[in-house]
Formats: structure tokens, C-alpha cells, sequence
């Protein structure tokens, strides 16, 4: 039998790099529909306090994702603070350029900690913990990067192209309960965007950037969807991904 839709009044949510920028606008849009935000951050906390507040004074919780060990102290914390969880989406991620011949072990390691280890991480523990209460909703952010190749950025491909397959790995191990889908979302300028940005955004075809508010409308739908959509990877990327 399908089930109604999720709402997301009363439900708890962690967004992983919560503090600003993509992370933010999808914060702002869960508390905006009533659901009880809880904010992650590393380094930025101002921001973090900044988000939180404008959440309703949404809890925060500040952890290294690079550490798994603080990847579980935190949802250790979530659920002794918040007594439960419904939803996860992971959105904290890093971004480098690199040519792909000075790329360094450790150049490769500081992406893959954060964007593709910490993913399945806080995958983990998100659903040990949504389990207890039955059953709950994890979106990852992917990337543009993880469905079509960058030549500079060969690193971080790999490591979005990873979250997308470790999507569809967990949408099947966390099944029926547990829906895992991904989001990928093209260029979404800010004031540090830097000339092939520029470039990709005049090449879009809806010939303009992506906002945060877009993204998250996108990550609001899988967090309301049914147990029937799960393992799905939306693009939303002005089309971009057609080129």
C-alpha cells in the first residue's frame, strides 16, 4: 500500500554544511515548512549561529566530517539532543582544481574524507538512528561533476560520481523504510565565482545560474516523497547536463 507524502512539520532534519551558501538555503527551506532543522558545521560557526537563528534557533552541532569518529559523536549528539531523526541530507563537500598530473595523495584524500567517506558515514548513522522511529528520508548532494567529466577537476568527479553509485547502492540496503536519493546541481553562483563558472552559466540553457532556493526545492520533494521514489539522482542544472 503507497503511503501519503512526508510532511516535513515536526520532522527532524540534519543538513551537513548547514552554515552558508547552498547548505543555508536548504535550512531556511526545511524550518520554512516546519521541520525541525539541525545545523552542521566545522569551521564556520558564525555563520552557523547566523542560519540557526533565522531557523527558529535551530540546534547546532559542530563536527570535522574527515573524522569518523566525529561523524558518530554527532549523531550520538543528535539523537541525546533531538531524541530522534527523519531526515539527513548531506551537503558538506569541498572543491579543489588540480591537473590531474601534480595532483598529490593528499590533494586526493582532503576531497574524498569529506565528499564521498563522510557521505556514507553519515549514512550510516543517519539510518541506525531513523530505523528506531521507523524509517526516514536521506538526500546527498551530488554535483554536475559527478555525471559529466571535468578535466581539472578529476578528483572531485570521482569522488560525485561516487555519492551518486553510493546512492543507488544505499537506496537498495536501506529499502523500504529508508529512501536515499541525490541531487545534482549545476552551477549556483556566489561572489566567488570564477571565470569558468562564468563560462558554464553562458553555455546553460535556461541561460542563467542555478540559486540555493532551486536546490532546495529539489531536496524538499525527496524529503516529501514516498518510499517509492528512492535511488533517484536529479540534475538541476539549467539543463546543463544535456550539452
Amino acid at each position: 500500500m503507497a503511503t501519503p507524502p512526508f510532511s516535513l512539520a515536526g520532522k527532524t532534519i540534519l543538513v551537513t554544511g548547514a552554515a552558508k551558501r547552498i547548505g543555508r538555503g536548504i535550512a531556511l527551506r526545511l524550518a520554512a515548512e516546519g521541520a525541525q532543522v539541525a545545523i552542521h558545521y566545522h569551521n564556520s560557526e558564525a555563520d552557523a549561529r547566523r542560519t540557526a537563528a533565522e531557523c527558529s534557533g535551530a540546534p547546532l552541532f559542530r563536527a570535522d566530517l574527515a573524522s569518523v569518529a566525529e561523524i558518530k559523536a554527532m549523531f550520538a549528539q543528535v539523537e541525546q539532543q533531538l531524541g530522534r531523526l527523519d531526515g539527513l541530507v548531506n551537503n558538506a563537500a569541498r572543491f579543489t582544481r588540480f591537473d590531474p598530473l601534480e595532483l598529490t595523495e593528499k590533494d586526493w584524500d582532503f576531497i574524498h574524507s569529506v565528499n564521498l567517506k563522510a557521505v556514507f558515514f553519515c549514512c550510516q548513522q543517519g539510518a541506525r538512528l531513523m530505523k528506531k522511529s521507523g524509517g526516514g528520508r536521506i538526500v546527498n548532494i551530488s554535483s554536475l561533476g559527478g555525471i559529466r567529466p571535468w578535466a581539472e577537476h578529476a578528483h572531485y568527479c570521482a569522488s560525485k560520481a561516487g555519492v551518486i553509485m553510493l546512492t543507488r547502492a544505499l537506496a537498495k540496503a536501506f529499502a523500504p523504510h529508508i529512501t536515499v536519493n541525490s541531487v545534482a546541481p549545476g552551477v549556483i553562483p556566489f561572489e566567488d565565482i570564477d571565470e569558468r563558472g562564468r563560462q558554464l552559466i553562458e553555455v546553460t540553457p535556461a541561460g542563467r545560474g542555478g540559486t540555493p532556493g532551486e536546490i532546495a526545492d529539489a531536496v524538499a520533494y525527496f524529503l516529501k516523497a514516498s518510499e517509492f521514489i528512492t535511488g533517484q539522482v536529479l540534475a538541476v542544472d539549467g539543463g546543463l547536463s544535456q550539452r
